[in-house]
């Protein structure tokens, strides 16, 4: 337990110290494949590089919008109130979450929980905080459409978080109306096991591997008896992004709890929960082999997540074809 604190501790002194330190402009190229330290260590707030670069990358078609500031709009709204962090990532989750590989229809392209019926989809119960925490820097820039403003609010507070940079692709479009709205039940339900959660991501086209990856997001915030009806967090950092989640899951008894809400489980101090979705992954074989992978090497988990959750996002997105040459936009620790 010690360990774990002292890894916890260092993750959040990390955070802290990419947050404070100077921001240089350089050119970046991708070399022998550098470790998630190094990755969170440079600083790279604006490059036009080619097509392999790393770091926090946005992919513009046009010159119309400021994506270094709407970024840090997004970390101002972020430092009000770190909770907003795992709100955000869950709006572009949810939003992306949608995708059907067989109709084609869903996905974060339209930003459909604008509308109704999605809006009242009892799985994005909430969100409706995470939308209107994001509308005053639509405003402020009108170039940008909310479905590209949901996914980058979310690759942002990841890394502000700790968590991996994940390249930022911009092109999508808002639907104009509620027409495209997907229908309700296309997100997991956290009540159903292993045999649910294979449906719900296979329906999407993802693996095993990368279902396990996408799931380690549960390493923030917290479920609410207002939202879903559960409670509690995963973690005891549910600010940070780690492998916590994994560790958790393996090396914490979990009994179920005694309460009059839904069925989840607890650790034995009552704080910690997790849910029978979450626990499907220890108990089913093949999901298992993938969280001891994660609960061991977190740089495996932040490289995995880093790639599933970009490709979650793209899913179902018709992006613009690139005219001349194309730019990337990069962005690395910011100045206080």
């Amino acid at each position: 337990m010690m360990l774990r604190s002292a890894a916890r501790v260092g993750r959040v002194a990390m955070t802290a110290a990419r947050a404070s330190a100077p921001t240089v402009r350089l050119m970046a190229t991708r070399a022998s494949g550098p470790s998630n330290a190094a990755r969170t260590s440079a600083a790279v707030p604006f490059a036009l590089v080619s097509a392999g670069v790393i770091g926090f990358a946005a992919v513009s078609m046009d010159n119309k919008v400021d994506y270094d500031a709407v970024r840090q709009r997004v970390i101002d709204i972020f430092d009000e109130d770190q909770s907003r962090g795992p709100l955000f990532v869950r709006l572009a989750w949810h939003a992306a979450g949608t995708y059907c590989k067989h109709s084609k229809t869903g996905g974060s392209c339209g930003a459909t929980m604008r509308y109704a019926p999605e809006s009242g989809h009892g799985a994005n119960a909430g969100l409706g905080l995470a939308r209107s925490l994001l509308e005053p820097v639509k405003q402020e820039f009108p170039g940008i459409s909310y479905a590209d403003l949901w996914v980058l609010a979310a690759v942002t507070v990841i890394e502000e978080m700790g968590g991996p940079s994940i390249k930022f692709r911009a092109g999508r479009t808002d639907a104009p109306s509620s027409a495209s709205c997907p229908p309700d039940g296309r997100l997991p339900d956290a009540a159903q096991g292993a045999s649910h959660v294979r449906d719900i991501f296979y329906r999407m086209g993802f693996n095993d591997r990368e279902i396990v990856a996408l799931c380690g997001a549960h390493a923030l915030g917290e479920c609410h008896t207002d939202r879903s009806g559960f409670s509690g967090p995963w973690t005891r950092a549910p600010t940070t992004f780690s492998n916590e989640f994994f560790r958790e899951m393996l090396e914490t008894q979990w009994t179920p709890k005694k309460w009059s809400g839904p069925d989840q489980y607890e650790d034995p101090t009552g704080e910690l929960m997790m849910l029978p979705t979450d626990l499907a992954l220890r108990d089913d074989p093949k999901f298992r082999e993938y969280v001891e992978l994660y609960a061991r090497d977190e740089d495996a988990f932040f490289d995995d997540f880093a790639r599933a959750f970009r490709r979650l996002v793209e899913l179902g997105v018709d992006f613009p074809k690139p005219t001349g040459r194309r730019r990337y936009l990069l962005f690395g620790p910011r100045d206080n």
